[in-house]
């Protein structure tokens, strides 16, 4: 893996864990992987004054930090759309995973995680993020932005399902088709959705 971010261009990671342990154990993970620590924070606030002024590619907040709790950090920089956040939650947070989703992130670690853990997750969230700007780039308003990701995400859901492809590459099956047709992306999406429900209603 570390070969494959060195090849390509090195993302630029922002770490945000009150444990200073977890905080450099992580950052070893993530250098040994071939990412760019650009910055740690012990407190939610200072993690996004940090994300404010280096703008990195990905952030990995923990969840219980002081000042400002990871959820409240997640939310102000997912929602500024400054860059996609990976969750660090223990075993006993499992229910603050949902509140975690809906301040923004995309992608969380169950702590303790190990190392084969980490890459994948990050993947997740800067795939997700990439989708989520290709969409809101296209739809202007906000309530068709939240139904063009629906439409999507169901239709994601049935190419993967139909044809065993990977979450990415309907993403950019949906993408393509749109782009070769000249329609939007949830015009594709509502026409395999479509489909979709007329081979599962029987003939009358």
């Amino acid at each position: 893996m570390a070969d494959t971010q060195a090849g390509a261009e090195r993302k630029r990671v922002l770490i945000a864990e009150d444990e200073a342990l977890i905080r450099l154990d992580l950052a070893e993970m993530l250098v040994e992987e071939g990412y760019d620590v650009v910055g740690e924070a012990g407190d939610g606030e200072t993690a996004v004054r940090l994300a404010e002024d280096l703008k990195p590619d990905l952030v990995i907040l923990d969840i219980k930090m002081p000042i400002m709790d990871g959820l409240a950090a997640a939310e102000r920089i997912a929602g500024g759309r400054i860059a996609p956040v990976v969750i660090l939650t223990a075993f006993s947070q499992r229910d603050l995973v949902e509140r975690a989703r809906a301040a923004g992130a995309m992608a969380y670690l169950v702590k303790p995680f190990q190392k084969s853990d980490l890459v994948p997750a990050i993947e997740i969230a800067l795939s997700r993020y990439s989708e989520i700007s290709v969409l809101e780039s296209e739809v202007a308003g906000l309530t068709e932005r939240l139904e063009t990701r629906k439409s999507v995400e169901r239709a994601k859901g049935e190419l993967m399902t139909k044809y065993a492809m990977t979450e990415p590459q309907a993403f950019k099956w949906i993408q393509r088709t749109a782009m070769d047709h000249r329609m939007t992306m949830r015009e594709v999406a509502d026409r395999i959705l479509a489909e979709q429900q007329a081979e599962a209603d029987p003939p009358r």
